[in-house]
């Protein structure tokens, strides 16, 4: 059994950390200090239709996560769901430095998170597009830049709304990806077959 300790990390870091141990390992225990932790997991081991334990000990939880009837599926059956996945394009547009509304402080964690676990994902976006607030994001100083930086490396295209990035008086700035114009950003969002936005 493979062991995971994920005492302290916020999710979705041990799901993330989980579902990669699962891709070598049959079993995989994690320990977690939160029950939103142990509910995250579950929703994870039901979609991929793996075997769930949760035991409580003191103020941690120790989730098991067990690979169910593995031998129903052939090889070359994943193979072809993987390649069929592979094909399933959909573009990111990110348009401010936060996630969601209330805390500006939890907004930049949530979107950090957001961005990293988009590395993480078995199906990449094709593009990802910063515009207004968000290009602060592709600057020299974002806490995102190390993920982005993944993200380009792995194929995904990062583009920059020129317009908004002189706005801000960060054109000097930029580290990473390619400025582009909106009427390049309304051709890509409509031409993606699926557009996403946290």
């Amino acid at each position: 059994m493979y062991k995971i300790n994920a005492i302290g990390k916020a999710c979705p870091l041990p799901v993330i950390e989980t579902k990669k141990a699962l891709k070598e390992h049959d079993v995989v225990e994690t320990l977690v200090d939160n029950e939103i932790a142990t509910q995250n997991l579950k929703k994870m081991a039901d979609q991929l239709g793996y075997i769930y334990q949760m035991e409580p000990t003191g103020d941690n939880y120790n989730v098991v996560i067990a690979k169910g009837n593995q031998d129903l599926v052939e090889l070359t059956d994943l193979e072809e769901v993987q390649e069929v996945a592979t094909t399933d394009d959909y573009v990111v547009v990110i348009d401010t430095n936060v996630m969601g509304r209330g805390s500006d402080d939890l907004g930049k964690n949530l979107l950090k998170m957001f961005i990293y676990s988009l590395t993480e994902q078995d199906v990449l976006p094709k593009q990802v597009i910063f515009y207004n607030g968000g290009v602060s994001l592709v600057t020299k100083e974002s806490d995102s830049l190390e993920d982005l930086q993944t993200l380009a490396e792995q194929g995904v295209e990062i583009y920059a709304c020129g317009a908004c990035l002189n706005f801000f008086e960060l054109t000097e700035q930029v580290a990473i990806g390619e400025i582009t114009n909106m009427y390049r950003i309304v051709e890509m969002m409509r031409q993606a077959p699926k557009v996403v936005k946290p």
